[in-house]
């Protein structure tokens, strides 16, 4: 008898079914040694340091008081940070991070449900395992448990650090679970992308739109109403975040809804995962034609039909977002007022244009920022064709390396400019229809978002150099795109010091529409572009693959 079988009739009452979790837990946490510690604390740390931020830029109450006011009187600030329920250091922090580190807790779980359940099969690994002593439902109880543990650990680590740099133990411990709670549900959700569709790419892509649609939906209802009660806010699980209301008498039973939701999440996932054989999926893709088209007979269409739909998904999702961002910015000025603060935070974010400009400049670049996920994403599937062996075949035949990576790259470099001239199209028409003058605003706004690109490009050679050059460090080209991310999104409205924002490549753009621009900008960071693309491709035509 072997050690597992001994070990597994010692303990009867365990179920079959569940055999092997422990020691996939410990392999999945083995494995994620580096990203998840880097998740958590960076997320955590970021929460817990913000109070003295806000000490040291609102240090009187009456400055608070009138932030506070600003921000609620403002719809369009409001769609973008959410209403501030308390005006004290506590409650301005949740205000500024309850939705932030519930999206980046979201994405944090997904990663990880997806890598150790969706992932494994792909790869052929989970049927390696399988055929040990491992249980039907033990890998994805083991993806769960890992992100459970994720999320349980952050939420302490925000609640521990808030309440030891002063602020309430109770609204400390409800800003952790909120955080931590979205995180958890996003998991779950995860979980089931995992089980319908075929490809971790897939499930990945899936549960992110699921997550744009919480994010827009969040912005929308808490644009229509001041006191996040709209239906729309109510939908979203990050609604539920703020609506838990840390240091502003705290919503405990809105835990509730987060519990319930997870359930129901979860237990789907399972009953799916009974359901079907390894490695197939409810939403398997189609079989095709007996003769392959034209289209496939090279690298280039071979790319494009690996990326058409994830391009399509997130074309739609910029539509989509540009017009709601569209929508809402005709009340910018006229929310505002004369009043200087809201005024001052909103030329942080978009320049020192009008108002209005300045909103709509904010708004193209959070789309600009959102935008290098989609190319971040494009240029790894490089590795993840590579470590699939699904590349070595075709570069056993006649296509070179370059050949093949520059189809992939046509498809990310492009597939950039097309998502965010989706996004400028549909604002600037949005935009154009809200005031009555199409014509006199969608040629600024969409050219304001073509202007985001070469920063985008510029993370898009990043990531290049890191795949040609250290392909085993992939995931820090995500650290990377995260770490601007909270640059541009949280560096604005607490002062960073510029040489922090100049650490971003969009923190050398201008803030269109509205300002002055200049070329020396864009031809740096093409130029930048450049030199990353072409010494990643000549560290990847001299490694070794896979």
């Amino acid at each position: 008898m072997t050690a597992a079988a001994a070990h597994l009739s010692a303990h009867p009452a365990r179920p079959r079914h569940l055999a092997g979790t422990g020691a996939l837990l410990r392999l999945a946490l083995r494995r994620d040694r580096v990203m998840i510690p880097a998740w958590v604390v960076a997320l955590g740390v970021a929460v817990a340091s913000m109070g003295s931020s806000f000490e040291a830029l609102y240090d009187t109450a009456a400055k608070r008081v009138e932030l506070a006011g600003s921000m609620n009187a403002n719809g369009s600030m409001r769609a973008l940070y959410g209403p501030v329920f308390s005006d004290s250091i506590g409650g301005l922090i949740a205000w500024r991070m309850a939705g932030f580190g519930a999206v980046l807790a979201a994405v944090m779980s997904l990663l990880i449900v997806v890598r150790h359940t969706r992932e494994e099969e792909e790869t052929g690994r989970q049927e390696l395992l399988s055929a040990a002593m491992v249980g039907r439902r033990a890998p994805l109880t083991a993806a769960l448990l890992a992100a459970l543990l994720a999320n349980a650990v952050l939420a302490v680590l925000i609640a521990a650090g808030l309440a030891k740099s002063g602020r309430p133990a109770a609204g400390s411990l409800a800003l952790g679970l909120a955080i931590g709670c979205t995180g958890m549900l996003f998991a779950g959700l995860a979980a089931i992308a995992a089980q319908l569709t075929e490809s971790a790419r897939m499930a990945k892509g899936l549960t992110g739109a699921v997550l744009g649609l919480a994010f827009a939906l969040r912005a929308a209802g808490d644009a229509a109403t001041a006191d996040a009660t709209s239906p729309l806010t109510w939908i979203s699980p990050i609604g539920w975040s703020e609506n838990l209301r840390p240091y502003a008498g705290e919503r405990w039973w809105v835990l509730l809804p987060f519990a319930a939701a997870t359930a129901l999440t979860v237990g789907a996932a399972y009953a799916l995962t009974a359901r079907r054989d390894i490695g197939m999926s409810f939403l398997p893709a189609r079989p095709g034609p007996a003769a392959a088209p034209r289209s496939l007979s090279g690298p280039f269409g071979l790319a494009w039909r690996l990326q058409r739909t994830t391009l399509l998904g997130w074309t739609l999702g910029f539509l989509c977002a540009g017009g709601i961002f569209g929508g809402i910015a005709k009340g910018a000025a006229d929310l505002v007022g004369d009043n200087r603060q809201t005024r001052e935070i909103f030329e942080r974010m978009g320049g020192q244009q009008g108002l209005t400009d300045a909103f709509l400049a904010t708004m193209l670049g959070m789309l600009g920022m959102i935008a290098a996920i989609y190319a971040a994403g494009a240029v790894l599937r490089l590795r993840g064709e590579e470590t699939g062996e699904r590349a070595e075949p075709v570069l056993a035949g006649a296509v070179g390396r370059i050949r093949w990576a520059a189809g992939h790259l046509s498809v990310a470099f492009a597939g950039t400019a097309v998502i965010l001239a989706s996004g400028g199209l549909a604002l600037g028409l949005s935009y154009g229809v809200s005031v009555g003058d199409v014509g006199g605003h969608l040629g600024p706004v969409l050219a304001a978002a073509l202007a985001q690109v070469p920063a985008v490009w510029t993370l898009t050679g990043l990531a290049v150099l890191v795949f040609g050059v250290l392909p085993k460090a992939t995931t820090a080209v995500w650290a990377a795109v995260g770490g601007f991310l909270a640059i541009g999104w949280i560096g604005p409205s607490l002062k960073f010091p510029q040489w922090v924002m100049d650490l971003s490549p969009y923190g050398h753009l201008p803030k269109l529409p509205g300002a002055e621009a200049t070329a020396a900008p864009f031809l740096w960071l093409l130029g930048l572009t450049a030199v990353f693309t072409a010494v990643g491709l000549a560290g990847f035509r001299r490694r070794d693959i896979g």
